[in-house]
């Protein structure tokens, strides 16, 4: 059991580097659209890549772990997301944006996948939930990554400095980090994953209410500080600072997600959640002014946390091949939140900005309406795990044979 502790934050660290990789990005967005001079709508297109980059990529990820074993593959496709970071800030062209985005969205799909994989199966062997928490440590990364991305905006740092020294230092932490993962391994005669394996009809549902979760992630993340600038006439540090809120209440909630969940119950805690997020939405959109735009978007990361790793858990117990379901999940819910930028760059274009987050809200009250296909997503209250130790044992090799969830 130690060895699976240890594993567990092991992988909670490499979820927190994944995440603050997302969030220096994220804050220094407007700094890239200014360098190159281009607007809204092409911005928005850039913003595109990252999702065909990962619509590619991702099912390659289960071929990758099959071959080169999980903790192997975890390890080099982390550090190819990381160096990448550095890259985007140092493109000539709007044209070399969308092929530098588009390695991005490739390099972070794969690795993130891999790491929900072996944080799937390291719930599995411990029998109680921790994907939330998971999470959360993605979202303190995030927090701390567009922290650091919020001093370096108010500074006025050159971009290329801050993300180039951001890149090396999370990839000697991400590096360390994965030297403690698991690497289980299926049999030796098992066959490799399929390079393409389409979602199970039981993944299209849950991965459905993950869709509007993350695709209100991805707007907040990527469109926030640029709201506040454009919309709100904010400084680039007030801007900055948008994105940093938002990422601490998605942490707060992540964190406390297991225990809320375990006590509350799945569908009522997406459903309260849906709520906080369209109130949250609704306080951007009517904004008067940016403080209540800020406290605004940090409603709608509280709203909209748990959402995710619920996803997961309940695809995981949607069927036969839980694993096949996760990495549909995955691939709907992280795909949303990559095509979520481009969306709201295109409506702004069309309209405005404050119409795209309109989209945001309609879509975080649709979280009211479907948490039901979330019940039995994690250990409700009263109920016992699923799992008869047998079972328990035997569920990792079923996730190893498709990492991609």
């Amino acid at each position: 059991m130690v060895p699976v502790r240890r594993a567990r934050w092991a992988v909670a660290a490499v979820f927190a580097v994944h995440g603050a990789v997302t969030g220096n990005f994220a804050t220094r967005i407007p700094w890239i659209q200014e360098r190159l001079d281009i607007g809204a709508g092409q911005l928005g297109l850039a913003l595109a890549f990252p999702a065909i980059g990962a619509s590619f990529a991702m099912p390659l990820a289960g071929r990758i772990s099959h071959r080169f074993g999980a903790r192997a593959a975890l390890r080099g496709l982390l550090a190819l997301w990381c160096l990448w970071l550095a890259v985007p800030a140092l493109v000539p062209g709007p044209m070399w944006l969308c092929g530098a985005l588009f390695v991005f969205g490739a390099t972070a799909g794969m690795s993130d996948v891999a790491m929900n994989a072996l944080g799937v199966e390291i719930e599995t062997r411990l029998g109680r939930p921790i994907m939330s928490g998971l999470h959360g440590m993605w979202s303190v990364g995030a927090l701390i990554g567009s922290a650091a991305g919020t001093v370096a905006a108010h500074a006025e740092a050159d971009a290329r400095l801050h993300l180039a020294l951001a890149a090396g230092t999370l990839t000697v932490l991400g590096t360390i980090a994965c030297h403690r993962v698991l690497d289980p391994r299926g049999a030796a005669e098992e066959h490799p994953p399929p390079r393409f394996a389409l979602p199970p009809r039981s993944a299209l549902i849950i991965g459905a209410v993950g869709f509007c979760a993350v695709f209100a992630e991805g707007a907040s993340l990527d469109w926030s500080a640029v709201y506040l600038r454009d919309v709100m006439d904010s400084s680039p540090g007030v801007a900055a600072a948008c994105t940093t809120a938002f990422s601490c209440t998605m942490a707060a909630a992540r964190l406390a997600g297991d225990a809320m969940v375990g006590r509350f119950g799945a569908v009522r805690t997406v459903r309260v959640g849906g709520v906080l997020a369209t109130l949250g939405g609704l306080g951007v959109v009517t904004a008067p002014h940016a403080g209540l735009a800020i406290a605004g978007f940090g409603l709608i990361g509280l709203g909209i946390a748990v959402v995710v790793p619920l996803a997961f858990a309940a695809a995981g117990r949607s069927g036969p091949a839980p694993s096949q379901a996760i990495a549909g999940v995955a691939t709907i819910t992280y795909t949303s939140g990559l095509v979520a930028p481009a969306a709201i760059g295109s409506i702004a274009d069309m309209t405005s900005l404050t119409v795209s987050f309109c989209l945001v809200t309609v879509l975080a009250l649709g979280l009211v309406a479907g948490a039901g296909v979330l019940r039995g997503a994690a250990h409700e209250p009263g109920r016992e795990a699923a799992h008869t130790p047998g079972e328990a044992a035997a569920a990792p090799d079923a996730t190893q044979r498709t990492p991609s969830g």
